[in-house]
């Protein structure tokens, strides 16, 4: 378990790039935290130091954005927070994306398709908001 403060918002650079050291290896990487906490502003800050040139927005309503990596490989940006069965995730045919190990998946609320995540390949980024507006990010890959 890699634990890494951010306290304060003009650091988030430096921090996607420690993020992205430590989980190398991984093609998946899972984003927890209450509603607020930062998980798509982190995100936009990684798909940045990937060398992502479109505008990242959270997929709230579509569940998936498709981008593109500084070497043309893609990047994927979901949000499953408005999700209400599972099945929605396999009409969209997960699979594609998951399994796809030249692609990178960043994911919002993963604890609501936790069953369908491959065994192997996947990171997780737990982000707890502290009470002076700092976050604590504990990765565990």
């Amino acid at each position: 378990m890699i634990t890494i403060e951010l306290q304060n918002i003009g650091d988030i650079e430096d921090v996607a790039h420690q993020i992205i050291g430590a989980v190398k290896g991984k093609n998946i990487i899972c984003f927890y935290g209450t509603m607020g906490a930062g998980k798509t502003t982190l995100i936009r800050a990684i798909c940045k130091v990937l060398g992502v040139a479109d505008v990242v927005t959270s997929p709230s309503f579509a569940l998936v954005n498709e981008y593109t990596d500084r070497n043309g490989k893609p990047v994927y940006h979901f949000d499953f927070y408005r999700i209400k069965r599972i099945d929605e995730v396999y009409d969209f045919g997960y699979e594609e994306y998951f399994y796809n190990p030249d692609a990178f998946c960043l994911i919002e609320w993963p604890e609501l398709i936790e069953q369908i995540l491959p065994v192997d390949g996947v990171a997780n980024i737990h982000i707890n908001v502290n009470a002076d507006g700092s976050r604590t990010l504990q990765i565990s890959a």
